[in-house]
């Protein structure tokens, strides 16, 4: 199922049909090799100084032990529908520089746009991704040892979207609600805070 976004102005076709579904087919496993793709994608995101401050666990549903651990870190309203993916990944930024240790603030940011980066790609390779904040952090920590230099920012589901005539009518009726997002005018501003001139 695809559902582009409806624009105010004409944007690149793989944004707008970015979205994040929630009915994968849990017959379908990713790829090593597009799997390999999204990772790549992750690499070339930018980051402050080029430091990369990102790191990613992914499970892979075909090792199903690690993979079922980490479906089960996820709120319950997640693994409802997350358990359909054939990969998650989680990803972790680094609070700090590698090269000086100093405090890096946009550690957060910069994980942000290599998830995004990853989204995109799967996007543009038939796949879906849906990036999730609603998981258990401390449980997620310490079940995968995670350091306490990085903070744990959020869980992507990625997978084969799944035939429309497959979705039961509930889901069927999530995946259909419209697209929103708030009009350019109220998140632009110009030349100073508050000015308005879209």
């Amino acid at each position: 199922m695809k559902k582009p976004a409806i624009t105010e102005q004409p944007i690149h076709s793989i944004l707008a049909d970015r979205w994040s579904s929630r009915a994968y087919d849990p017959t379908q496993f990713v790829s090593q090799e597009l799997l390999l793709s999204l990772m790549e994608a992750a690499r070339w995101s930018p980051s402050c100084m080029g430091d990369q401050p990102w790191q990613f666990i992914v499970f892979n549903k075909k090792n199903a032990t690690p993979w079922t651990q980490a479906l089960n870190c996820l709120s319950i309203g997640n693994q409802n529908w997350a358990m359909d993916a054939s990969i998650l990944i989680l990803a972790c930024a680094h609070q700090n520089f590698s090269n000086n240790e100093k405090t890096n603030r946009w550690g957060q940011y910069d994980t942000g746009a290599a998830s995004e980066n990853i989204s995109l790609q799967a996007t543009s390779l038939g796949l879906v991704a849906h990036q999730m904040g609603g998981f258990d952090v401390e449980k997620t920590r310490q079940l995968f040892q995670i350091p306490s230099q990085y903070d744990l920012m959020s869980f992507i589901a990625i997978g084969y979207p799944l035939a429309i005539e497959k979705v039961n009518a509930e889901a069927l009726a999530k995946e259909k609600e419209a697209r929103k997002r708030k009009p350019l005018r109220e998140i632009f501003y110009t030349n100073q805070w508050g000015e308005q001139s879209l």
